[in-house]
């Protein structure tokens, strides 16, 4: 089995490495491929992979290339883990939108659409490579914006799936709570990537006793502290709301706050840096504690779970990913992107159906997806009138002259990205 990760040089990627030589018998890896185009970033994550495999005695081979068809030759999955401008356009997805007072962050609102035009298009590139070298080949795409980039691989035909962390980050946390196996933990987890509800939380399967009710009465405080939200919230709702619905539920106290600390892409330059540093020293040969700071906890047993149900038997049979909907909410097209709990195998994903959504839910969900839907016509077509469509359109923005303004930020701040511009 042969596996290819495009943005191998990411300082994400020992986090993944670690789940592949741990969970090698879930995932019996041959050869896996880092595939960057910063060569020095690739040399000291690659050396820092090697030594990784070396010590708990992974047989697979590790290789490294800036050469994107070279590397995705003959893989069985190929892993996209890309950011398009690096953290410099992070930094500015950041801070831009708050000079209009709309909330600066990379995967929601304006920033999450700069983004999505900065990304799309190289994705797609990088998938026909991919067809081209194989066309049974999987892609599993952890590139954010998830649910924007992936339905851009789905509608272009590509054998693709959207995996996130957040549903993961909420099962462990969860079962750690309750103090059972994580694998008894199975959520209700409904909505669009960065944008979900737990609205349940059962032990032992998807029919088990809904546990919700009790978590929240005797961990409440905890669980909002972590959202890094008013206990209020969660216990109006009854439901887990992802750390991401923040940005909607408290927009402007997030605004106020942002515009008095240094960005989260500021931090997380600072921290590649010295990971960076660490991945050097040849006497390093596990995932740094520091990396846990990073982000992304987990993510390599989720990538590691979904690849494995897609090319045998190994992993779960259901999962939370980000697929089309084939009309499992019925308020939104059949192909809209949805993350959701789906049965996953050798064919795809299938999503598991859901319960009648409270129009609480339902309405954010739908009002979002026809903002991806304007987003992802811009990243296809380009044009200053569809990015201004998109942008009002966002429940987060949705006034004329906030759009105006962030088309034009967001255009000036992303011009050498943009082939129309």
């Amino acid at each position: 089995m042969k596996l290819a990760v495009v943005g191998g040089g990411s300082t994400y990627t020992p986090e993944l490495i670690d789940g592949f030589a741990r969970l090698r018998d879930t995932l019996p890896i041959e050869e896996l491929v880092l595939v960057d185009p910063a060569a020095d970033r690739l040399e000291l994550v690659g050396g820092l992979a090697r030594r990784i495999f070396a010590k708990q005695d992974h047989a697979g081979r590790i290789t490294t290339t800036t050469d994107v068809d070279a590397g995705v030759a003959d893989a069985d999955a190929v892993l996209l883990q890309l950011r398009v401008g690096g953290q410099a356009a992070r930094e500015r997805d950041e801070t831009w939108p708050l000079e209009c007072g709309c909330v600066g962050q990379e995967t929601t609102g304006a920033g999450g659409l700069a983004k999505a035009l900065r990304t799309v298009p190289v994705v797609l590139d990088i998938a026909e490579r991919v067809r081209r070298a194989n066309p049974d080949a999987w892609i599993i795409d952890f590139t954010n914006p998830v649910g924007i980039v992936t339905r851009a691989l789905l509608q272009a035909g590509h054998k693709a799936v959207g995996l996130c962390n957040v549903a993961i980050g909420f099962q462990r946390k969860f079962a750690r709570l309750l103090d059972v196996n994580p694998s008894e933990v199975h959520l209700d987890h409904v909505g669009l990537n960065h944008l979900t509800w737990e609205l349940g939380v059962r032990l032992g399967g998807p029919d088990g006793e809904n546990v919700l009710p009790r978590l929240l009465a005797e961990h409440g405080e905890a669980i909002a502290g972590d959202l890094r939200m008013d206990r209020r919230i969660v216990d109006r709702l009854g439901v887990v709301p992802s750390y991401y619905l923040r940005y909607f539920y408290a927009h402007d106290e997030v605004v106020r706050e942002l515009g008095t600390k240094p960005s989260r892409a500021a931090e997380v330059a600072a921290m590649e840096k010295e990971l960076l540093a660490m991945y050097g020293d040849p006497a390093l040969d596990e995932k740094p504690e520091l990396l846990a700071k990073r982000g992304g906890a987990f993510y390599s047993e989720a990538a590691v779970d979904l690849a494995a149900s897609l090319l045998g038997d190994g992993g779960s049979p259901v999962q939370v990913v980000n697929t089309y909907n084939r009309g499992t909410l019925p308020f939104l097209p059949d192909d809209a992107v949805i993350e959701v709990q789906a049965r996953v195998g050798r064919d795809g994903a299938a999503p598991l159906p859901v319960p009648a959504l409270d129009p609480l839910y339902a309405g954010l969900i739908a009002n979002v997806t026809a903002y991806e839907d304007l987003a992802l016509d811009a990243a296809l077509r380009g044009g200053r009138d569809r990015v201004f469509k998109a942008l009002l359109a966002h429940p987060l923005i949705g006034q004329f002259n906030y759009a105006e303004g962030l088309t034009d930020r967001l255009i000036a701040h992303n011009r050498e990205h943009l082939a129309w511009a």
